[in-house]
């Protein structure tokens, strides 16, 4: 089957979901041409051939905070820019390729490709969790506003689907049909790791000038590996207790599967590795989104971590150190089959699809 395959470039987590779900596709036989944007289009340039580029939104930030003026102000300029060349790509996409299938990761062309030529559009993503299920008030409570605001722009991003397949690892109660619930899909080489129990925290956070937070993390006196906060290194750099880490994919994998726990913000990819890696988390999710505030809350709920605002006073640190053997033990009895409740489920929508039945 020729399948259409669009990845947003907001964050990275897009395409590394993306790329387990291609390499699926691929290995099945079917053909796949690739739109993506920002950041996603060069991680998955450097894996397939002919990944097409093409405009997305994308989120300023500043001191763990979204800056929407700003955003606003950016997406407005360089969507202006970007759209003759969207248009331009999807001249040449439907000269060269015919797709009778979309699948979305919360990419919009490729959407508004499929439904204006009458093709299925599956969507696979997590953020479609806010709108297409049922959230209870401690959910929302003190950011109801918020989750107005991304349940309505989530809604109105991708309409109309024939299928939502949304990964997650907490399972509220379903309020619109046509969606499935799957685990985390995992990159390969998480599956392959083998977590051990260290003494260290795993810190994610990508936002450069967090200077509150690195405060905290020194005061804690606690060994912090942390990743993105200095994108531009090329060794490591040590101050004191903090050990500044350049990219390395397998360095994270390995720093992440045998820390004693993890801090980071919201984000969903790096929460889902952390519990299948059964890795206690301290979540700080990034003010005004609302998905990494409830990614944060499920997880405190579950008992797979805590959820703090912010990270301006190392007790908190010490109480997430004093709450990981409880949050061990919940983690213990946690199970997931890797991807394969995924593939199973897109398996037969594409068999479904391909009988002309979907």
């Amino acid at each position: 089957m020729k399948i259409l395959y669009g990845v947003v470039g907001e964050g990275m987590g897009h395409a590394m979901r993306s790329r387990v779900v291609l390499d699926h596709l691929i290995e099945q036989g079917h053909q796949v041409a690739i739109m993506a944007s920002g950041r996603a289009e060069q991680f998955l340039a450097r894996r397939y051939q002919g990944v097409n580029r093409i405009h997305g939104f994308h989120i300023i930030y500043e001191e763990n905070r979204v800056r929407r003026g700003s955003t606003l102000l950016s997406n407005i300029l360089k969507g202006a820019a970007g759209l003759p060349q969207n248009i331009q790509a999807y001249f040449e996409l439907i000269k060269a390729f015919e797709p009778e299938l979309v699948i979305s990761d919360f990419e919009s062309w490729t959407y508004l490709y499929g439904q204006t030529h009458q093709i299925p559009v599956i969507s696979i993503d997590n953020m479609q969790i806010i709108n297409r299920c049922l959230h209870d008030g401690a959910m929302l409570e003190g950011h109801r506003a918020d989750f107005e605001v991304s349940r309505a722009f989530i809604k109105s991003k991708l309409p109309f689907c024939k299928r939502y397949l949304i990964t997650t690892f907490f399972y509220p109660p379903l309020r619109k049909e046509h969606t499935t619930l799957v685990p985390p899909i995992l990159r390969p080489e998480i599956l392959a790791a083998t977590p051990s129990r260290g003494d260290h925290l795993l810190v994610y956070q990508t936002g450069e000038g967090y200077q509150t937070l690195l405060d905290t993390l020194q005061q804690s006196g606690v060994e912090c590996r942390i990743y993105g906060m200095r994108r531009s290194i090329t060794e490591e750099q040590v101050e004191g207790n903090l050990r500044f880490r350049p990219f390395s994919e397998k360095g994270f994998i390995d720093d992440m599967a045998s820390a004693r726990g993890v801090i980071a913000g919201g984000g969903f990819t790096t929460m889902g590795e952390a519990v299948y890696l059964k890795k206690p988390m301290l979540a700080v999710p990034i003010e005004h989104q609302f998905e990494q505030v409830m990614n944060a809350r499920y997880l405190e709920r579950l008992g797979f971590g805590r959820h703090a605002r912010d990270l301006e006073d190392a007790a908190q640190i010490r109480a997430f150190l004093d709450a990981i053997p409880g949050c061990q033990e919940k983690l213990a009895s946690y199970q997931q089959d890797g991807n394969q409740a995924l593939f199973r489920a897109l398996d037969g929508l594409l068999d479904q699809a391909a009988a002309g039945l979907l």
